[in-house]
């Protein structure tokens, strides 16, 4: 089952870290007979180390200028459900191969939400040690304008099972 993306490659999803841009696309690849790829499994494969590693031993600029390369690649596939690193939007060559070769999705999640999944975390540089809830509402802040960008915007606030639905609904259709 083919959806209506508009004669596009891919379908990607962009949002916050704690969207489910994962977890959604993983369901959504299985039911549409997509393959799935998860940019930061990438970068991290390529680089040999996890992304915390990257920001501590290499630093943030290291990392998005892997992260351009990694993720234009990765989004002239075919048939792929791609999920995008939760800062990649903000790369203007990123954003241009985002439209030029995928659907884009945007899986908005709010904050208080976001707080509460990411609580835990301790694999994610950009909040780790810090005020989350005060983090997360500066890194939407900066993101957001290009996250609404997106071809679909779907809410992820309860169920992963329900949002890949309603994307596929919307997708079909």
């Amino acid at each position: 089952m083919l959806p209506n993306i508009n004669n596009k490659l891919n379908i990607s999803l962009c949002g916050m870290m704690g969207s489910g841009k994962s977890a959604i696309g993983k369901i959504l690849a299985n039911k549409l007979d997509y393959n799935f790829i998860d940019v930061d499994k990438m970068i991290e494969i390529d680089a040999r180390k996890t992304i915390k590693k990257i920001f501590e031993e290499d630093g943030e600029k290291y990392f998005r200028d892997l992260e351009e390369k990694i993720t234009i690649n990765i989004l002239e596939n075919k048939e792929t459900i791609i999920s995008l690193g939760g800062g990649a939007i903000i790369n203007k060559k990123i954003r241009n191969s985002i439209k030029k070769n995928s659907y884009n999705i945007y899986l908005s999640v709010d904050v208080d939400i976001l707080t509460k999944r990411l609580q835990n975390s301790k694999t994610r540089p950009l909040l780790y040690k810090k005020d989350l809830k005060k983090e997360l509402i500066n890194l939407i802040s900066i993101r957001e304008k290009f996250y609404r960008k997106a071809d679909l915007v779907i809410k992820n606030e309860k169920n992963i099972i329900e949002t890949t639905e309603n994307i596929i609904k919307k997708l079909i259709n």
